[in-house]
């Protein structure tokens, strides 16, 4: 499953493979709901290991190696859950109905939850990614769980005693939850999104300033990194002006490129500004914004207009809605200082509300852009906000420079590609220090940058209107697998119980019990 994920690519259809062979596992000579839980722990820790030592790139491996064990936990749950589950027909159905049901626990809980590490945001070169838009992400990781734990049983079933009595729909039946997803996505990858449309296009210049150094102490660059984005945009200023660089209608920089607020500091406000006339377009910037009631806000904000004097001004601001716990803020403060020094540097940030969308002025009229920022690329719900809200296509600005050069901003983007099949939706990343990206409605990369590498990437992007049947029907359709198995769950231990009264039987308690209950 590790080696579907960015940067590894082309190697997408191991994940059903994996999910196949963890359900062989857990079905093969009928084991425990203990063990099954056991395979599920040692499934997670062999995935997410790998998967997550960008978090103690600079604070050590315990972050890391603790978020991997809780997150091996949420995949030992799903083993006892679909345990159970399991004793109902249909095996390789609830086995995908208990995968989604977990991905969307561990997605909320706690502290928000962490959706990183979804198997849906490995197939950003698969043949599932096109259904993303009708069935959303939730609804990509169920068809591939269901995908291999079919074509796993149908194997097992062949191979097993039961060779010679196998049933032409049993294996029908394999046959479709195999082939079908991947027609379908086919004919998706070929018509495009459905319900969605362009209305037309506009030049967009996402900048990428890096930073003067790695480490954590970002913050203490604040000013030099503001220096960088001024920079490359008055750079990009000059090729407009020598004709070798189309005009742009607006500039975006990405998340911390400001974090010497304007609203604060006199002489940022000036280099913005100074920014914003050389570029002669509106700029859509990240920095913090101190709050009056305490605490700070990672907001995104738009200059563009004037105040009648010819200075731009700012038009509009989104304060993120979503905040990283141990990042932006640090939950059980004094109960995560006994064990890291690194505690007090989590930030104070508060969560945001209103639309997550900004109205952006051009030459040719007004457009509508999403926001979603960094951290909230990884929820459905973040940019399913901003196309509710009519935004035309989205903006995913993103600081990745504390993770130094690890596979986390690979990973992140894969989930940008992600947002822009699931939305129907352009989506442009800019990152202070890379990966920046020009992203595709059909989540085909335009233009990308290197890592810690300053540049300008720009484009002419389409403009979309419409939802997707991903973005209208939200997050229902994964509300009802989990009430479906949480009734499948109580069913079979209904039944289970129901049978053992009726028998006079006991209900095995421990492994030894189960064994001989399973030989007689």
């Amino acid at each position: 499953m590790y080696a579907t994920f960015p940067p590894n690519r082309y190697v997408w259809w191991l994940a059903p493979i994996a999910l196949g062979l963890l359900y062989a596992a857990m079905t093969v000579g009928r084991p425990s709901t203990r063990s099954n839980a056991g395979s599920g722990f040692v499934f997670g820790l062999a995935f997410f290991v790998p998967l997550l030592p960008w978090i103690g790139e600079y604070v050590g491996p315990l972050p890391w190696l603790a978020l991997a064990v809780v997150m091996a936990l949420y995949t030992a749950l799903f083993g006892a859950l679909a345990s159970v589950t399991m004793r109902l027909r249909f095996r390789p159905l609830w086995f995908a109905l208990s995968w989604v049901t977990i991905e969307a626990i561990r997605s909320a809980f706690p502290f928000g939850g962490f959706p990183w590490g979804n198997t849906a945001f490995s197939q950003v070169e698969g043949w599932y990614l096109p259904l993303t838009s009708v069935i959303g992400a939730p609804g990509v990781s169920g068809v591939i769980a269901l995908s291999g734990a079919a074509a796993a049983a149908f194997v097992i079933t062949l191979i097993g005693r039961s060779r010679s009595v196998l049933r032409s729909t049993t294996a029908g039946l394999a046959l479709a939850a195999v082939v079908l997803p991947l027609a379908v996505g086919g004919i998706l990858a070929v018509t495009g999104s459905p319900l969605t449309s362009t209305v037309g296009e506009r030049e967009i210049a996402a900048i990428q300033g890096n930073v003067p150094r790695l480490g954590l102490d970002f913050a203490a660059q604040r000013r030099a990194v503001l220096d960088n984005h001024v920079r490359q945009t008055l750079r990009m200023s000059a090729e407009v002006i020598d004709g070798s660089r189309p005009q742009p209608d607006m500039v975006l920089w990405p998340e911390n490129a400001a974090d010497a607020p304007p609203t604060v500091y006199q002489d940022s406000a000036d280099s913005i500004r100074a920014a914003v006339t050389a570029a002669r377009a509106p700029i859509a910037f990240g920095t913090w914004i101190p709050n009056e009631g305490g605490g700070a806000s990672n907001s995104i904000l738009l200059w563009g207009e004037t105040d009648g004097f010819g200075d731009p001004e700012p038009s509009g601001r989104y304060d993120k809605h979503i905040i990283q716990p141990f990042g932006e803020y640090l939950p059980w403060r004094d109960f995560f200082r006994l064990f890291s020094s690194y505690a007090d540097r989590a930030g104070d940030f508060r969560p945001g509300t209103g639309p997550a969308v900004l109205t952006v002025p051009t030459r040719d009229g007004e457009v509508t852009m999403g926001v979603a920022t960094c951290w909230e690329v990884a929820f459905d719900r973040a940019a399913q906000q901003s196309i509710r809200e009519g935004a035309e296509f989205l903006f995913v600005p993103t600081n990745n420079a504390t993770f130094g050069k690890t596979d986390m901003t690979y990973q992140q983007l894969a989930m940008s590609q992600v947002r822009a099949v699931e939305t129907g939706r352009s989506v442009v990343v800019a990152a202070t220090s890379g990966v920046s990206a020009l992203v595709a409605p059909d989540g085909s990369l335009i233009s990308s940058s290197e890592i810690f590498t300053p540049d300008i990437l720009q484009s002419s992007i389409q403009m979309r209107s419409g939802e997707t049947l991903a973005v209208r029907f939200g997050p229902w359709p994964q509300r009802l697998v989990i009430l479906v198995t949480a009734i499948a769950f109580l069913y079979a231990l209904g039944r289970r119980t129901s049978l053992d009264m009726f028998t006079g039987r006991r209900v095995p308690v421990t492994e030894k019990e189960h064994d001989g209950q399973q030989a007689s």
